[in-house]
């Protein structure tokens, strides 16, 4: 018999909407002295059996469910069916989405919108990399492992949990190598181009593979535009602007690693008369962009994918005023009928919050900006209809208006 957890009055209702998360604060009791990652029971306050998840005792939210069938359990066979489901939901997704697309790269879990809180996997090639964020996930690290090791047994799994975060379930930053010998980067293929993936030191996983439909909007808005590519990471967006046809790319990064492997992947994909076309700078990005302000620089279009600015809401008002900033400055620099690409990884940040600063970023900026499209994350990283929490990444395409 599972430790239990007993709710206030109330305190079930999302629950009872499927929603996979207990905080601290909606538990009246909690009984069997459960370990942390352990398996509990949850209950309403009448003693109704609702849930079964993975108990934190460090964590604001102290249980993450597991499953909603009391007759199911957390075994080995619980992960397999919960891991296979979700790849057979990628092949259906990539055989039949609207913008199905061509690659061996993409989000394999997505933590809770998968049914399996904490438990991140991607897939690049023939290499798996998972991050374990959770003490349920953490737990059952073996299980998980056995589970991808049956499904895919010609490849390498790795793991990236490397993240400050895990500090909030009592869990400290770990790397560690489970299948195989690790390269330090594998090649990937993503609608006709080869990318370098760096496995060791690239962020998150190593990739930013939620980014990929909006790639493809980037280079076909690209032709015979003079483009900057701001926070540009490994320089994917400018593969696929200068695919796209864009006259001049400017990959800013404040990472030299970084800028080194865009040289790569723009190296894999044109010649080297087309790769002159590209021009990398080291250099902060908040601090260029006052610089090319007083140049007077001008640009036709502007993707600004900045990293995550809010890790808990006391940084939601910093980070506020950081992306209104960037995109005051990007209004700025852009021609009359030049297009911004402009985005939030921030999960804390909503959609209507976002819309709000590049509206006020506009003003300040003494211009009107036209929304064109909002951006999201692409269909791997799927999000559960319980689970909104899961649509992180939010976007627009906006045009400055005269």
């Amino acid at each position: 018999m599972n430790p239990s957890v007993t709710l206030k009055i109330t305190r079930e209702k999302s629950l009872m909407r499927r929603h996979p998360w207990v905080f601290e604060g909606a538990i009246e009791s909690v009984s069997g002295q459960p370990r942390s990652g352990a398996t509990v029971d949850i209950f309403d306050d009448k003693g109704n059996w609702i849930a079964k998840g993975a108990y934190s005792p460090e964590s604001q939210i102290r249980v993450r469910v597991w499953s909603f069938d009391e007759n199911e359990v957390i075994d080995d066979g619980f992960f397999k069916r919960r891991i296979q489901y979700a790849f057979d939901t990628r092949q259906a997704w990539m055989s039949h989405s609207a913008n199905a697309m061509s690659t061996n790269a993409y989000r394999l879990v997505a933590s809770e919108s998968d049914g399996l809180p904490g438990v991140t996997i991607d897939k690049y090639h023939n290499v798996l990399v998972m991050q374990l964020l959770s003490t349920g996930a953490e737990r059952h690290k073996r299980k998980i492992v056995n589970a991808l090791k049956a499904m895919f047994p010609d490849h390498i799994i790795h793991e990236r949990s490397d993240v400050e975060v895990r500090k909030k379930e009592g869990l400290l930053p770990l790397v560690q190598t489970h299948v195989g010998e690790l390269p330090h980067s594998v090649l990937i293929e993503e609608n006709g181009f080869r990318l370098e993936v760096d496995l060791i030191s690239g962020h998150k996983t190593g990739f930013y593979l939620d980014q990929r439909k909006n790639r493809q909007i980037a280079g076909a808005l690209s032709q015979n535009k003079r483009v900057l590519n701001c926070f540009s990471y490994t320089g994917t967006f400018s593969v696929y602007a200068l695919q796209g046809g864009a006259t001049e790319v400017i990959n800013v990064d404040v990472s030299q690693s970084a800028l080194d492997t865009s040289q790569k992947n723009l190296a894999l994909n044109f010649t080297k008369t087309q790769c002159a076309k590209v021009k990398h700078v080291k250099q902060d990005v908040f601090e260029l962009l006052r610089t090319y302000q007083e140049q007077g620089e001008k640009f036709d279009l502007i993707v600004m994918d900045p990293p995550k600015f809010v890790e808990n809401k006391n940084h939601l008002v910093r980070a506020s005023r950081g992306y209104k900033d960037i995109n005051r400055i990007a209004c700025e620099l852009l021609n009359t009928n030049g297009i911004l690409l402009t985005f939030s990884c921030s999960g804390l940040v909503s959609q209507d919050l976002f819309n709000k600063i590049i509206a006020d970023a506009a003003l300040d900026a003494n211009t009107q900006l036209g929304y064109l499209q909002k951006l999201e994350q692409d269909g791997d990283h799927i999000i559960a209809s319980s689970f909104p929490e899961g649509a992180y990444l939010k976007g627009l395409v906006c045009i400055k208006r005269a």
